[in-house]
């Protein structure tokens, strides 16, 4: 697999997609997007495990209307980005333990070290409503707040990176939060201080694009290293 960086943002999005998809974080549902000058490239409301680049859409960062066959969810991408200029793609999935997570709390306090990469901690998102109209989008993202993820109550999770494979890292990293949460059953009695988050943080920009391509080797078949 050739490095996402000399990729186009078409190829970069339909591999993310389908890397989601093969990691068992979307079921029939779920998009990908990046951020491309003006417009930002999405997949279409399609199994992500079938994306194609060629089938990938172009939306204008502006658009008052969403183009035939775009995921009506795209709203909560065109607000992500207006409000967060730094972000180069976003990934919507719907891991499992997100859902039960999303219904037991409103925010969860990093479980360990790579948890640290989404925020100081994660924001749930307060309505299970579908995001289907662009002032739901813009709410949405008024709502992520400082944090690079949210869970969504009843409705999976959002995640934001610098490029899809690292808005994959970010969901897989959720995920893994949201699972380790629900094992501790809720609340750490000792979390982690705030120089250990701010230690984790600090090699974010070193480590997470390097799980980022793990995960897309992984859910290519390719050796993971």
């Amino acid at each position: 697999m050739r490095s996402p960086t000399i990729q186009s943002p078409d190829i970069q999005v339909a591999d993310a997609a389908r890397a989601l998809a093969a990691l068992g974080l979307v079921d029939a549902f779920g998009h990908v997007s990046a951020r491309d000058a003006d417009h930002m490239v999405i997949t279409p409301a399609v199994d992500l495990a079938t994306v194609e680049a060629s089938g990938c859409l172009r939306v204008p960062l502006t658009a008052t209307a969403l183009p035939s066959g775009c995921p009506a969810e795209a709203w909560a991408h065109l607000a992500l980005y207006q409000r967060y200029p730094a972000t180069g793609a976003i990934a919507r999935a719907q891991p499992a333990a997100s859902l039960a997570v999303g219904m037991r709390t409103d925010r969860v306090a990093p479980t360990h070290g790579q948890a640290c990469w989404l925020g100081d901690s994660i924001p749930v998102y307060p309505s299970a409503l579908l995001v289907r109209e662009a002032d739901r989008g813009r709410r949405l993202a008024e709502a992520m707040g400082a944090s690079d993820a949210m869970i969504l109550r009843g409705n999976g999770a959002i995640a934001m990176g610098s490029d899809p494979a690292t808005a994959v890292a970010t969901m897989s990293v959720l995920a893994a939060a949201c699972t380790v949460w629900l094992q501790m059953g809720g609340e750490p009695v000792a979390p982690l201080s705030a120089a250990e988050i701010r230690s984790w943080q600090a090699v974010k920009p070193e480590l997470l694009p390097r799980l980022g391509a793990h995960l897309l080797r992984k859910a290519a078949g390719g050796p993971a290293r």
